[in-house]
């Protein structure tokens, strides 16, 4: 059994500081790479504070999303790293602000170091949506 994978590049997130892709669309997912803080536009990081840092990873991972056609409301699962767990509730403050009804599986842990040493760093998989169908979830 082969897979096909499609690399999704957008000019709209930050380009990858490594070896990588922003997301790789694989059997009707899309598997975002970890956003970090930066503006795409200037390559700086928005700011030192952990709110900001959160709203730009989050448009940075919305971005990626859509150029591969999906939304945050199709991510399935996300896992954030923080530097500092006591940052935990301001990101969570951001997070579901920004998620809205949704509320994906996640993961939520302290590393000691992030690149660019920021505050937070999210990734994602999601739903690509030619694949979304609502009527196939069931509440349990």
């Amino acid at each position: 059994m082969s897979s096909q994978f499609q690399t999704v590049n957008t000019t709209k997130a930050p380009s990858a500081i490594g070896p990588y892709s922003q997301a790789i669309i694989a059997n009707g997912f899309v598997y975002a790479s970890g956003q970090i803080p930066v503006v795409p536009e200037t390559g700086n990081i928005i700011s030192d504070d952990v709110k900001e840092q959160t709203k730009q990873v989050i448009k940075n991972l919305t971005n990626v999303l859509e150029a591969a056609n999906s939304s945050l409301s199709q991510v399935v699962k996300t896992t954030v790293f923080i530097k500092d767990m006591n940052d935990f509730s301001s990101v969570n403050e951001i997070y579901g602000e920004c998620f809205g009804s949704s509320r994906p599986a996640r993961a939520c842990v302290e590393v000691s170091r992030l690149p660019k040493d920021v505050k937070v760093e999210i990734d994602a998989v999601a739903l690509v949506n030619s694949f979304f169908v609502t009527s196939s979830f069931s509440k349990i």
